[in-house]
């Protein structure tokens, strides 16, 4: 499996990062503060808009725009800068992430929202709060505050939802195939291809088809293959269908 580009491009990342042998990065809310504080000064600085943050003890979680092909330079200022703090405060030394940061860019934009909504879970997920928004180091907590700080304000979900909203779509749970689709995108790999970034598919289109038996098999293959970045038209080719056919066996499959 070839190895993942690291993505610069102009657009969303998912950006994780956690602590060597997954020793905790964050020992009291102080240290919370001073990040989000240095993370404020990154995204000034980098013109980087943050749509989704998310401090648990060990890790962080992004969910970073950026608007210039930055994104290595402005992460590397925020963990070194962040790990110099941390050592200084805490009188120690060493390293103090497990590695470089990892990313995803989103080529796909569909699942922006359920990114957003998979990042922010973190502390239910961990039994940190009963709701989203209820964790103090999450943009779920400063928006149903209205304290939202300087770099989250252009975060989609305060352009494209009412908080009432927003929250009542939160309060609903990730359901398995949503987990599963981000899975999925934590999984893809990308190549660039005359100078644009590209999804590596995992199996060519015939793979998918060759051992389908029936319609059922046939849909589910259809489904897997869409999944991967075919094309609606360029599946109804393979399979002597039209674009719209295989959009309407696809409609069944979402929940």
């Amino acid at each position: 499996m070839p190895r993942r580009l690291r993505v610069e491009n102009c657009g969303y990342h998912h950006v994780y990062n956690r602590g060597v042998a997954k020793n905790s990065i964050f020992l009291d809310e102080y240290d919370k503060v001073k990040f989000i504080e240095i993370l404020s000064s990154v995204c000034k600085e980098y013109k980087f808009d943050i749509h989704s943050f998310c401090l648990m003890d060990n890790h962080y979680h992004l969910l970073v725009e950026n608007r210039r092909e930055n994104l290595s330079a402005g992460m590397r200022q925020l963990n070194s800068g962040y790990a110099s703090y941390f050592n200084k405060r805490h009188q120690r030394v060493g390293h103090l992430w497990q590695d470089r940061y990892k990313s995803w860019y989103v080529l796909d934009e569909t699942y922006l929202f359920t990114l957003f909504r998979y990042i922010e879970s973190n502390p239910l997920k961990a039994k940190m709060c009963k709701k989203i928004g209820e964790y103090k180091y999450c943009a779920t907590y400063c928006i149903k505050r209205d304290a939202v700080p300087p770099f989250l304000q252009n975060s989609f979900v305060l352009r494209d939802y009412h908080t009432g909203e927003l929250f009542d779509m939160l309060d609903i749970p990730l359901n398995p195939n949503e987990l599963e689709n981000i899975g999925k995108f934590h999984q893809q790999r990308y190549k660039l291809e005359e100078g644009q970034i590209v999804h590596v598919k995992q199996k060519s289109l015939e793979q998918y088809f060759l051992h389908v038996k029936d319609k059922t098999q046939r849909d589910e293959a259809i489904k897997s293959a869409h999944e991967d970045g075919y094309k609606k038209s360029e599946i109804g080719r393979a399979l002597g269908l039209s674009g719209a056919g295989i959009a309407k066996i696809l409609k069944k499959f979402r929940v």
